[in-house]
């Protein structure tokens, strides 16, 4: 057995020894976005800081635990807190909790996060469903020896986000009056903002929102055969006329407003996965 495996097995092991849950929908709460945690019937949680080779989130609107427990009477596995590239962590310690996430049988992966927006047609407090990403400015966690037990050494990006999960997403939008856009997420390394000239050239090669996650948990889930849903919150405007500076206090406050529509569709799409 390789160290890759060795590790997730035993942070695997120490999980199903504090819980006997086997749920298929796995969720991963962004900045600001934490709250969701509250609204799981929860049955069993764990400190990240208690799994074996888990790390711990380091940044403010990030919790640090795992949530076996209900949402909508669907049986749900939330990471409350992510982990990201600019904390120091490798690409591959950001994507571990995603592959323990498939080792403990999650089928479905729910991502959300905060972002900045480059589309001129989008305000602060809406929320984008990925439907593609763009991945160029940040470490595709695949890099190394492939891990032939959780995937294939060239997997086939054509479909990152499902486009079945996408669709139910818009009716259950619509049936509840949430309007969604659809757009495709640059993801880059931070921890900095942007400046203006890097939101110009991301909106030029076909971005709508940057953020500074998302995409390698989302290449590490198809990677081992996972069916990717990932939601932005717009919690600041990239491209503006102004010389606003962006804090991430702005941030955090944005996604809180909107967190409530994320909730809903979230827990309306858990039950129709299920």
């Amino acid at each position: 057995m390789n160290d890759v495996m060795m590790q997730l097995s035993e942070a695997v092991s120490y999980i199903k020894s504090k819980t006997n849950a086997t749920p298929k929908v796995g969720i991963v709460l962004g900045s600001g976005l934490g709250n969701l945690s509250q609204v799981i019937e929860v049955e069993t949680e764990i400190e990240y800081g208690k799994i074996p080779h888990f790390p711990v989130s380091t940044v403010k609107g990030h919790g640090g635990k795992l949530f076996f427990g209900k949402l909508n009477g669907t049986h749900v596995l939330c990471m409350s807190g992510r982990f990201h590239f600019y904390e120091g962590y490798s690409a591959q310690q950001v994507i571990f909790p995603v592959r323990v996430m498939k080792m403990l049988g999650i089928e479905t992966l729910l991502l959300s996060n905060a972002a900045g927006s480059v589309n001129p047609n989008y305000k602060v407090g809406d929320l984008m469903i990925l439907n593609d990403h763009i991945s160029f400015f940040t470490t595709n966690p695949l890099i190394g020896k492939n891990v032939e037990e959780l995937g294939t050494r060239f997997p086939d990006m054509s479909e990152p986000y499902s486009k079945a999960l996408i669709a139910k997403a818009l009716e259950i939008g619509k049936a509840n009056n949430i309007h969604l856009h659809e757009g495709v997420y640059t993801a880059v390394t931070g921890p900095t903002f942007e400046t203006h000239a890097e939101y110009r050239l991301i909106k030029t090669i076909g971005s709508d929102v940057v953020g500074m996650s998302t995409v390698q948990e989302c290449i590490a889930a198809v990677h081992c055969g996972m069916k990717v849903f990932a939601v932005s919150v717009v919690t600041d405007i990239g491209i503006r006329e102004d010389d606003n500076v962006i804090t991430h206090e702005e941030v955090l406050e944005a996604a809180k407003e909107a967190e409530p529509k994320l909730t809903l569709l979230f827990s309306e799409l858990a039950k129709v996965i299920a």
